[in-house]
């Protein structure tokens, strides 16, 4: 599968489709299809992006 989420570079504001409760974060990194990005509740997570789509955001 391609890489979703290539467009995706750090200081971008992003939601995760699956997770709406996890709210807008911000993308960290994006190196080889894994994205590291810090949530305000959840914290710092690392997502395959061969399997999720994040969605950008405009809200902080």
């Amino acid at each position: 599968m391609d890489d979703l989420n290539a467009f995706l570079e750090p200081g971008m504001l992003v939601r995760h489709p699956d997770r709406p409760d996890w709210g807008v974060g911000q993308v960290q990194s994006n190196i080889n299809g894994r994205i590291t990005v810090t949530f305000p509740d959840e914290g710092k997570m690392v997502i395959d992006s061969s399997r999720v789509a994040l969605m950008p955001a405009m809200e902080t």
